[in-house]
């Protein structure tokens, strides 16, 4: 395969853009090369701009979760940027976008639709601390839940793809309330809020964490932490920007059988457009402007392209076949990959969760961020760029987590297969 154009477009963009990209993952640093540029996108597939076709699991990093270019999506987005861009002003598709995301979540009773998934779980922190009148909140070491300063303290993402163990311009004052603890840990969890007793506004966690690779929750883990923060009179925040609508139209706490008190979304229910959203139950949601103290606003917040977008695809998720198509595939890709590693003595770990998929260069499982960090870099550097020349387009770092597309079809993970067998082959020579 031949990358000039994007080899010649990415040292034009280093001219202009910071380090040549717009978020830092997109510049490849943990997997060395030169970043891809991608030209267009067509069901399961995308093309960059030397015109190699790679079967695409990336997917946007979650929303395509109908795949590129869907036609209803697509028709829905048109007709709505027909009758303009924004407006400034309330448009019906807000109340029925917010329908079917209560549908979806019976735990919430309204919605406040915003630009991002960090602007989200933003939001929801602030309204937290405003309902219970307290400052301090509980987040899990390797959970990534946007970049707002106080929630960059032991982040996963492009912060643990690049290494950094925080951010520069974040004062300590500003993480001081945010107390980490390992993910599946229920005893630390109970000996924070042991130690911050009556301090503790909220508990802010990906029920399953996308963004220091897939890490699954422990028995019982989810549910023990919901009985604690309830005897605790304590929020629980379920960050569901990624999980949200991946297994089931309900996301993991449908999955798991737990009520959050706050539930953040984004990603899928733009249906490809910025979009983010975080709702609750009427008495907290009151507690939001113009009904109640706790100011957030938006220009673009219930944009009419995304909320179009958004209800085109919430529709069609609620075909149950869909979800048994996409987590069929996504099975029969882990059973291939767990087959081709062991067969090729290839220590690998392979988490599933729905349409998310990790495959961990690791001997032990994965069950925190500190057994995600012992995953092999190096090899899984070596292992994306021959996926790369074989045609497969994974995300350019260990700690992304892969998507399953309802596009994607049984030739192609047949054909990623062929792929990983090669990609594994070359790493275990190395």
């Amino acid at each position: 395969m031949s990358y000039n154009k994007s080899k010649a477009l990415f040292e034009e963009a280093c001219k202009h853009l910071v380090g040549g990209v717009n978020s830092p993952v997109r510049a490849f640093k943990s997997v060395g090369g030169t970043p891809l540029f991608i030209k267009r996108g067509e069901g399961a597939y995308i093309i960059d701009a030397d015109d190699n076709k790679y079967v695409d699991f990336v997917c946007s990093y979650g929303p395509l979760i109908l795949g590129h270019n869907d036609p209803d999506v697509k028709e829905a987005t048109i007709k709505a940027l027909e009758n303009g861009t924004t407006f400034g002003a309330s448009t019906e598709n807000e109340i029925v976008l917010a329908e079917l995301v209560k549908e979806a979540f019976p735990a919430i009773d309204k919605v406040r639709f915003v630009n991002s998934g960090t602007e989200a779980v933003m939001s929801a922190i602030r309204l937290a601390r405003a309902f219970t009148k307290k400052n301090k909140i509980i987040k899990f070491a390797g959970c990534y839940h946007g970049h707002s300063d106080f929630l960059l303290a032991q982040a996963g993402s492009g912060m643990l793809t690049l290494s950094l163990p925080g951010s520069a311009g974040v004062p300590e004052s500003v993480v001081a309330d945010t107390i980490i603890v390992p993910y599946n840990d229920i005893e630390a969890v109970s000996q924070a809020l042991e130690k911050h007793k009556d301090q503790i506004a909220a508990v802010l966690i990906e029920p399953v964490p996308g963004n220091m690779g897939l890490v699954l929750p422990e028995k019982d883990f989810l549910q023990k932490l919901r009985e604690l923060t309830t005897s605790e009179k304590i929020l629980l925040i379920c960050d569901e920007v990624m999980s949200g609508f991946r297994q089931s139209f309900g996301g993991a706490q449908h999955f798991y059988n737990i009520t959050p008190d706050i539930t953040c979304l984004g990603k899928i229910i733009g249906g490809g457009m910025p979009v983010g959203a975080y709702g609750a139950r009427a008495e907290i949601m009151d507690m939001v402007a113009p009904l109640g103290p706790v100011y957030q606003a938006g220009t673009l917040s219930g944009n009419p392209i995304a909320m179009a977008a958004g209800i085109a695809t919430l529709t069609k998720l609620k075909d149950k076949s869909i979800y048994k198509h996409i987590n069929n595939l996504t099975g029969q890709l882990a059973e291939g990959m767990r087959r081709i590693a062991n067969e090729n003595h290839i220590k690998m770990q392979i988490a599933v969760f729905g349409s998310m998929i990790t495959p961990f260069f690791n001997d032990q499982r994965v069950t925190d961020y500190t057994t995600a960090l012992k995953s092999d870099t190096e090899k899984f550097a070596q292992f994306f760029w021959t996926m790369i020349h074989n045609g497969v387009y994974p995300p350019p770092s260990q700690f992304e987590t892969w998507f399953v597309s309802a596009k994607h079809s049984e030739q192609d993970i047949e054909f990623t297969l062929k792929a990983f067998q090669s990609s594994v082959n070359s790493v275990g020579q190395q």
